[in-house]
């Protein structure tokens, strides 16, 4: 094992996953990871001397949990049902996310969270991404860098996603209607709120617009996708 704490293998200990979870989950603790899995939420390898051993998937799985918790205050028995489905369908490309029971999303989705900061080096190992693919991502403005060429965890889910669309074909170039789409709805909301900013009210109906537009985006899409499946 190395210093980091990463078993051969880029296995993790629960060391270094604590310190992974720590930044976008101040809260968590060793104690929460050994009550989760003791709850059958998540299953990590063991050595033979009895060291729990995390995969990047063990990892995927502790955030979505924690997510579901924090942000959904789903309980454990709901989580695990999403975790079964999901597990369910191996052969299919997926990003664990936590969703409501109507898929669609609420104000406080849009709540402004602390983020982590990485490195370029960091991002493409989080993401799972090769460099091509970030740079692909940038230049159809998928992705931007902020202060100091820093990326940011919303970054890294984005070339997540990206990375699980193009399991079906679907290319960064592809997904330029995208981002032209969310740039317009930001620039609507902005609109609306503008005027409320000198009474503080702002956050809140940022808050409220952004989840109804999501909503609504979603809606449509469901309803335009409707019976292709069967097509």
């Amino acid at each position: 094992m190395t210093a980091a704490g990463r078993p051969a293998g880029d296995r993790l200990s629960i060391g270094a996953v604590l310190s992974r979870l720590r930044a976008e989950f101040p809260d968590v603790t060793i104690s929460k990871i050994r009550f989760l899995e003791a709850e059958g939420l998540v299953t990590p390898a063991r050595t033979a001397s009895g060291y729990r051993q995390f995969s990047a998937a063990d990892v995927e799985r502790l955030r979505f949990v924690l997510s579901a918790q924090r942000d959904r205050y789903l309980p454990l028995k709901v989580i695990r049902e999403q975790l079964a489905a999901a597990d369910a369908a191996p052969e299919r490309p997926r990003v664990l996310r936590a969703v409501p029971a109507d898929g669609l999303p609420t104000a406080e989705d849009f709540v402004e969270r602390p983020v982590r900061r990485m490195t370029r080096e960091e991002l493409l190992a989080d993401a799972g991404i090769e460099p091509g693919v970030l740079a692909e991502l940038e230049d159809y403005g998928l992705i931007r860098p902020g202060e100091a060429g820093l990326y940011d965890t919303v970054s890294a889910q984005i070339a997540a996603t990206a990375k699980a669309l193009a399991a079906f074909g679907i290319e960064p170039r592809h997904l330029r209607g995208f981002r032209a789409a969310a740039d317009r709805e930001v620039g609507l909301v902005e609109q609306i709120v503008a005027p409320m900013r000198k009474d503080g009210q702002a956050d809140e109906t940022v808050r409220e617009l952004a989840a109804l537009s999501v909503g609504l985006h979603t809606l449509l899409v469901k309803a335009g996708l409707r019976g292709i499946a069967g097509k």
